[in-house]
């Protein structure tokens, strides 16, 4: 009997310690796949953000006006939420198309300066913001100047291909140019854990790269050819952009390294190196603007505005991990720097604990 009690004490136990160990080896596979991602801090609104863009003068009395657009974080189709819902990020191309539409009711504008600080996102959200940016300038005939900030890289680059002329701070990172589609493949844990993958399809590639089962070398090699295509565009993005640079110097750089600004400089990826005030005064230029000018953003309530540095969300803290989860989760295929991926991540476990990182 008291061999009885302890079969049947260990049995009720297993079930848990098997949930547990399965799910914290899926979180640490997600985590691999999503090779690190940064440092969150919880961030609520006090006020909610809504309604109508309304324009906001940054600077200068009159003139004609120079509009700041901001390309931030990660880019995707989606709007996303952060915890518990309390704190909303539009999606990059709703919030540009809506700012364009917008730009092209006042024919005052003379100009727009691109602020993009961001890692890249989902092919097709990169895509689509360099199409919208290109319809504007048919469109109205507007000079764009675009400033890299912090991070203007793989899809943040693709974006800056659609200015007339590209500027970053020495310290940028750029570059990144290439397609990455992550994923992991979890056959061996499942394995030891005797979970069986069965599954119905109507064709032979129906169910590549699920995570449930390797993949086959003829599954790898479909996959990489849609890969192949998707940078076979970005290329052709790059060239058009950068008419210094010939086909076969656009493919030498890009392999997927990154570069500072001042090594983007010297490869002819970027026109100069430069702050946002000189990213204005060029925007001026090309508009061939003398004298005064306003410089103009669009903001909603409760949206800040103070500055030419403040920006439309946060974009650190819960925010950033919302919009990171919500570019990952839309599409396998990237045009994306993993090693932005970092922050977010780090952020948001951080955050969780009202922990802040180590400067």
């Amino acid at each position: 009997m008291r061999g009885v009690a302890k079969r049947g004490v260990r049995s009720r136990g297993l079930a848990p310690r098997f949930y547990f160990g399965l799910a914290s080896r899926a979180l640490l596979l997600s985590g691999i796949a999503l090779a690190s991602l940064a440092c969150i801090d919880v961030s609520i609104p006090l006020f909610a953000s809504g309604g109508a863009l309304e324009e906001r003068v940054l600077d200068g009395e009159r003139g004609p006006k120079i509009l700041l657009v901001d390309v931030s974080g990660p880019l995707g189709l989606r709007s996303t939420s952060g915890l518990l819902g309390l704190s909303q990020s539009e999606s990059a191309v709703s919030r540009l198309r809506e700012e364009l539409e917008r730009a092209e009711r006042d024919d005052e504008i003379a100009a727009l300066v691109l602020r993009i600080d961001s890692p890249g996102g989902t092919v097709i959200a990169s895509e689509i913001l360099y199409r919208e940016l290109m319809r504007h300038k048919r469109a109205t005939g507007r000079p764009v100047v675009a400033q890299l900030m912090g991070i203007a890289a793989s899809g943040g680059y693709y974006v800056a291909m659609s200015a007339d002329r590209v500027q970053a701070y020495p310290s940028t990172i750029t570059g990144s140019i290439g397609v990455i589609m992550l994923g992991f493949n979890a056959s061996g844990l499942m394995e030891k854990v005797g979970v069986d993958y069965q599954t119905f399809t109507t064709g032979s590639f129906k169910d590549a790269g699920s995570p449930f089962r390797p993949m086959s070398d003829a599954e790898r090699a479909q996959i990489q050819s849609v890969v192949t295509d998707l940078f076979a565009s970005f290329l052709e993005v790059v060239e058009k952009g950068r008419p210094a640079l010939s086909r076969a110097g656009v493919e030498q750089l890009a392999d997927g390294r990154i570069f500072s600004g001042k090594q983007a400089l010297g490869a002819g990826l970027i026109d100069s190196l430069g702050d946002l005030e000189s990213a204005i005064e060029a925007a001026k230029t090309a508009a061939r603007v003398d004298g005064d000018a306003r410089v103009v953003i669009y903001r909603r309530r409760g949206e800040r505005a103070e500055n030419l540095f403040s920006v439309q969300a946060p974009v650190t803290g819960d925010g950033a991990a919302a919009q990171l989860r919500g570019a990952l989760a839309e599409s396998s295929f990237l045009y994306w720097w993993p090693g932005a991926a970092n922050g977010a991540l780090v952020q948001g476990a951080l955050g969780a604990t009202g922990a802040s990182p180590a400067p």
